[in-house]
């Protein structure tokens, strides 16, 4: 019987990064399996690229395995089940006893993939991005789920206003509209539990971190004062942003709680204290301050799109590629919460999203013209219909990335897509996670039009630029996938 692709996936991971003792934590994202490495110099990176099924590695804090969407799941689960594990649990120490001589290798290579981690790999940029990703990528399916019904809710809100749809279809709407609610109105809360996850701290004291930034139970007759302007505490003020540095500073708190008070009074005291230390900290200091980060930064944002109009676009469309690679993009996710916070929709989205269309164009440039390889088109096969729906990893990492020129005019694409984007003007989504037609029913203000024209002009853009400069002769003789 042959072996069930899943397993077969699963199996060759493991043997080409050195077997599962050389894994420390799998967790996953929308389309990669994610793997903490115990010894990097044991990992085979060109037959790891080669199993059939994997569509790129990137190196970073982790070791990423892109197998795509609907089989990430599947294939990171199956592997923390044959170690006995749960995602995002540490691996068991199976290994057995060393000798001396084995001992002091592996010593030696610890402390050889520790320095190398400290000099190229772990700045404290980079540790911060990380966090931030391990905050919210657990939080991309409800984001997407609730967003796409979300936005269903507001275009049948839309056709009822306009007499498309009769009264009766209302009811429909306030359903959709809960089920939505449901993670946008206690984002704060879920944000401050993996917060407190990613930094430490005990999850539920995160979550009620997060809770106290919505300000419930005060009178907003006799609402409390910002000690530094004098005006009115709002709830929310300060945002994703606040709740994050509130419950770093938790974490903060309640290790050093932890290690001076006694064990048998710590469940009762230290809980106390901290939620009552943090939480005056956060209402009256880190409320008002991040607030005024966050105004300043989305302030920013909104002057540069307004004033820079197809420049911004182009340059922000053509750029956010390469900030994916670098793992640069997690930080734009606060921004993007925080410009629906304020106006009820992110003008990022829309030109970002065009990033991914310039994409799908490269792709059908590179299939028409390398028709006679067979490896590759199949691979743009597989992976062009979901990075239509604005999941574009397969075809980066898989198809348009080690082809090299292809990568180029992609994105030079979605520069096309977002000029066109920032020339509307305007434009902006209601929630974050899907992009590509997905995005389509959360654009706000009925400018819908404009983002197709957009994702339209992203297409084209990336097909000619594509078909014309960027399509390498070996990829057209069918010398390399």
């Amino acid at each position: 019987m042959a072996e069930d692709k899943i397993k077969r996936i699963s199996r060759e991971i493991y043997e080409n990064v050195g077997g599962m003792n050389n894994v420390n934590k799998i967790v996953h994202c929308m389309t990669r399996v994610r793997m903490e490495i115990k010894d990097y110099d044991k990992v085979d990176l060109e037959k790891l690229k080669a199993v059939e099924g994997v569509m790129g590695v990137v190196e970073d804090e982790t070791l990423q395995v892109v197998v795509g969407p609907g089989t990430v799941n599947k294939v990171a689960n199956e592997m923390v089940g044959l170690a006995g594990v749960k995602l995002g649990e540490e691996f068991p120490n199976a290994e057995p006893e060393l000798s001396g001589k084995a001992k002091v290798e592996q010593r030696a290579a610890e402390v050889k993939a520790q320095q190398k981690a400290k000099t190229n790999k772990n700045t404290p940029f980079k540790r911060a991005l990380k966090s931030i990703s391990n905050i919210f990528v657990p939080l991309i399916p409800a984001f997407v789920g609730a967003g796409i019904i979300g936005g269903i809710a507001s275009v049948l809100g839309n056709m009822i206003t306009g007499g498309q749809l009769s009264g009766d279809w209302l009811q429909y709407v306030t359903v959709m509209n809960i089920i939505k609610n449901g993670i946008f109105t206690y984002l704060v809360i879920y944000v401050g539990i993996n917060a407190a996850t990613e930094f430490g701290a005990s999850p539920a004291l995160g979550g009620v971190i997060g809770g106290v930034t919505m300000l419930n139970g005060m009178n907003v007759e006799e609402p409390l004062k910002n000690l530094f302007t004098g005006g009115d505490l709002a709830a929310g003020q300060g945002g994703i942003i606040g709740v994050i540095l509130a419950v770093w500073l938790l974490a903060m708190l309640e290790k050093r709680l932890h290690k001076i008070i006694p064990e048998a009074i710590d469940i009762i005291v230290t809980p106390t204290i901290a939620l009552l230390v943090v939480g005056l900290i956060t209402i009256f200091i880190l409320m008002p301050f991040a607030g005024a980060v966050s105004n300043s930064l989305v302030g920013a944002i909104n002057t540069i799109l307004n004033v820079g109009g197809a420049f911004a676009g182009f340059a922000l469309g053509a750029l956010f590629l390469p900030m994916v690679m670098f793992g640069l993009h997690q930080i734009l996710t606060p921004i993007h919460l925080e410009m629906i916070d304020q106006s009820g929709m992110t003008l990022l989205l829309p030109i970002l999203a065009m990033a991914g269309a310039g994409q799908v164009g490269a792709a059908v440039a590179l299939w028409i013209k390398c028709r006679k390889n067979h490896q590759l088109t199949e691979m743009i096969k597989g992976a062009l219909p979901v990075g239509i729906l604005g999941i574009g990893e397969p075809l980066i990492y898989g198809v348009t990335l080690p082809l090299g020129r292809p990568f180029v005019t992609a994105c030079i694409g979605g520069g096309i897509g977002g000029a066109v984007i920032g020339l509307i003007g305007g434009i902006g989504a209601t929630t974050i996670g899907p992009s590509g037609v997905a995005l389509l029913p959360l654009i706000a203000d009925g400018k819908w039009w404009g983002y197709l024209a957009g994702l339209l002009a992203g297409y084209l853009g990336g097909f000619i630029v594509t078909y014309l400069f960027g399509v390498p002769q070996r990829a057209i003789d069918g010398d390399i996938a």
